[in-house]
């Protein structure tokens, strides 16, 4: 599913790129190295809680109502200067928040304010160690600051969602949270929440079909893990189990080479989505030219049977494929068809 992370801080980190992800989740054991700190909601004192979520709440507000002004106004100025990515993010949420229910989920303060310039990374550890409730922060590239980490949820609508946002305090003697960061992303898909697709992950492990149990892992870690930055133990669990049943073959530095009637498709992309109500497995391959849209529908119609024959599993568990064939210079390709329209094509 192509939801995106909006971050504007230099390193901002992929939501598909579930390796890095589970590298920073593993950090969580790691020694804090400089003096940064971390305080829960239940550990703030009420004036604090208070303006943070105050704060969130507005800016969340301000989303609801497709206010891009509104929530540019209320940015840090490093962030407003290149606001075009949240600015289509607010615009691609709006829709889905009318008459949603705002509920200003989650709160953690994190106080850098003496950590060194220029780090890699900085991290945050919140609570107590050996808690199941024990948070995890490993921001890339963060200035030193004072900042705060919410979540938003939007409910009683059709698509309900999560907005994860990063706040910095300005430097003005009233303290003003300013959004520094923005990480919308749905909670649920195709009707299911990340805990069934945990739990379906699971399933399709025991029954030894690694790529059905390895897209579950991957959708339920991106409807549960507010932003790629943010570990839990159990978070942790998830993407250990889903190492565990990583398949082997999947594009990554190397792409996946599928042969179908006499070409070799170079697959560079293989995830999931539920924008046609179902969950798909999306799949995006290089070829030289679409220009023949005929042509191109013939060989990605041969590229998802040959697919199926591969991986017959795919069937169960898959709404359909949704197949993008990218050629430089040109605009994609995109076919979409569900299972059972597949082997009935030309």
């Amino acid at each position: 599913m192509d939801f995106t992370s909006r971050t504007l801080f230099p390193a901002s980190v992929s939501a598909r790129s579930l390796l890095t992800t589970a590298a920073a989740l593993c950090l969580a054991c790691a020694s804090q190295a400089h003096a940064v700190s971390c305080t829960t909601q239940a550990e703030m004192k009420e004036p604090a809680r208070t303006a943070i979520m105050t704060a969130v709440r507005s800016i969340a507000q301000k989303t609801q109502a497709n206010d891009v002004n509104g929530v540019k106004a209320a940015t840090i100025a490093s962030v407003a200067g290149n606001f075009g990515g949240i600015a289509n993010a607010i615009q691609n949420l709006a829709p889905l928040l009318t008459g949603a229910a705002l509920n200003v989920a989650s709160v953690y303060d994190l106080n850098a304010s003496d950590a060194p310039a220029g780090q890699e990374e900085v991290q945050f550890f919140c609570g107590v160690a050996a808690n199941a409730a024990h948070v995890t922060f490993n921001i890339p590239q963060l200035p030193p600051g004072h900042y705060a980490f919410a979540t938003v949820e939007a409910t009683g609508v059709k698509s309900p969602q999560r907005i994860a946002m990063l706040l910095q305090q300005g430097g003005s003697s009233s303290g003003t949270w300013l959004l520094a960061g923005f990480f919308p992303r749905p909670l649920l898909a195709a009707g299911h929440d990340g805990v069934w697709y945990w739990e379906r992950a699971r399933t399709y492990a025991k029954a030894n079909q690694p790529w059905n149990a390895y897209f579950y892992y991957q959708t339920a870690a991106y409807l549960l893990v507010p932003a790629d930055f943010v570990s839990s133990a159990n978070l942790e669990k998830l993407i250990q189990e889903q190492t565990t049943a990583t398949p082997p073959g999947l594009p990554g530095v190397q792409p996946m080479m599928v042969s179908a009637q006499g070409t070799q498709f170079s697959i560079t992309d293989l995830h999931t989505d539920a924008s046609f109500g179902g969950l798909d497995m999306v799949i995006g391959y290089k070829t030289n030219d679409v220009s023949d849209s005929a042509a191109t529908r013939t060989r990605t119609v041969a590229l998802m049977k040959a697919l199926l024959v591969q991986h017959p599993e795919w069937k169960e568990a898959f709404h359909g494929l949704w197949v993008f064939a990218n050629a430089p210079g040109q605009h994609p390709f995109a076919l979409e068809l569900p299972m059972a329209e597949i082997a009935s094509q030309p």
